[in-house]
Formats: C-alpha cells, sequence, structure tokens
C-alpha cells in the first residue's frame, strides 16, 4: 500500500507513548501521531485522548525517506471556514484587529510599512531623548 502525502486514512491505534500513539494503516504499515496533532487543544497525556484498539480518521502530513510516516488527527477534521482561520480579521497571536488587505499583502509590502514605522518610532526616540539631555549638545553654564 502506497502512502500519499495529504490522504485522510482510517487506522486502529496499537500503541501509545509519552509523545504520541502508532496507527496501524492497513497491510502492516504504521505511522506516528505526534502528541501535538492530536487536538486542537493541549494534550498532556495521550492516554485522555486515545486508547489502544480506537479507530481514529487520520490525515498523512509526512512521509519520510526511511518510511517513517507522521499523521495528524487534528488536521483529518474538517472545520468550517472561519474569518480567524482563513487569515482575516484578527492577527496570528489574538491581538488587535486587523484590515483584511494586511494579511493578503505582499513581502515587499509590510518590510516597507515596517521600516516607515521603525523610522518613525526611532526618530521620536532619539527628539525625547535629546529633549532629556538639554538638546543638540549644548551645555548651560
Amino acid at each position: 500500500m502506497t502512502i500519499e502525502l495529504g490522504a485522510k486514512l482510517e487506522g486502529k491505534v496499537t500503541g501509545i507513548t509519552h509523545f504520541g500513539a502508532f496507527v496501524d494503516l492497513s497491510g502492516g504499515v504504521t505511522g506516528l501521531v505526534h502528541i501535538s496533532e492530536i487536538a486542537d487543544n493541549y494534550v498532556k497525556d495521550v492516554n485522555d485522548h486515545l486508547k489502544i484498539g480506537d479507530v481514529v480518521t487520520v490525515k498523512v502530513i509526512n512521509v519520510d525517506k526511511d518510511g517513517k510516516i507522521g499523521l495528524s488527527i487534528r488536521k483529518a477534521v474538517d472545520k468550517p471556514a472561519s474569518p480567524e482561520r482563513t487569515g482575516g480579521f484578527r492577527d496570528d497571536r489574538g491581538g488587535r484587529p486587523r484590515s483584511a488587505g494586511y494579511a493578503k499583502s505582499s513581502f515587499e509590502e509590510k518590510m516597507s510599512r515596517f521600516l516607515k514605522d521603525s523610522e518613525e518610532r526611532i526618530s521620536s526616540l532619539k527628539k525625547h531623548t535629546e529633549s532629556k539631555r538639554g538638546g543638540r549638545g549644548g551645555r548651560r553654564g
């Protein structure tokens, strides 16, 4: 059986470790679901989510040259598209809302916007620092 990247398959949990679970796909092919790929929320213990013998749907996310197969349970679940998932209205850190155009701007546009903001901050900081020192190097005397 050939395993294709991105394929969704059903498998049976055959082993559980502290770092993930081994899933038998079929024909003796086994892959690993890393602990970070079990659920969308934080997984402290794999045993809280999976038991040996459970039948799970997994997505193939990695196939190494040496035959190791990386699987994901959380990516196998189809989620409805929401503005946050489509890169729309919040930044990745959950911070302030941003415009929809910001997410689709090119790297060059983002870099030029960053440089402009950075130069403004530096000039503001220099002005503030000079005023505290008496400005332009003049001494009172």
